[in-house]
């Protein structure tokens, strides 16, 4: 399936496409493109668009894009919403201070920006960081309980 959002990723383009890919279409081909050509090649392409104003895998109800799409595809697991609280205080500048992790997620993602300016090679590099994220939070998931 195609997916479409806005160019420049940073933290929920990014934690999005690695969520989608991880857990909800591992085939899944990304597309990046300005703001307002999104509608248009959503509709050209028949991708999904996420992390884009007015859409339904965008912010909506207090919750970021990331969590939209774990609500929408009704992904369960643990770590995961752990997760999300922290991908939405990076991504939410007046909740940055929401959790503690969320400065550093934040921080690498702007880091990541500036060394690669290609949406594409942004992901395929910031992947590992949130597979690394992933592991750390099934970990706490799992002391927790």
């Amino acid at each position: 399936m195609k997916w479409v959002t806005r160019s420049h990723v940073h933290v929920d383009r990014v934690a999005c496409p690695w969520l989608i890919t991880r857990f909800v279409d591992n085939q899944a081909e990304f597309l990046f493109v300005p703001k307002n050509m999104i509608g248009k090649v959503a509709e050209e392409e028949h991708a999904i668009p996420f992390d884009a104003p007015g859409v339904e895998l965008g912010h909506q109800q207090n919750r970021c894009s990331f969590e939209s799409i774990i609500k929408k595809y009704e992904l369960a697991d643990p770590a995961l919403q752990r997760m999300a609280k922290i991908v939405h205080a990076a991504d939410v500048a007046s909740d940055i201070d929401s959790d503690p992790i969320a400065r550093g997620l934040e921080a690498l993602a702007t880091g990541f920006g500036q060394r690669y300016p290609s949406d594409e090679e942004n992901l395929s590099v910031q992947f590992e960081v949130y597979d690394a994220l992933y592991a750390w939070c099934r970990l706490q998931v799992q002391k927790a309980d």
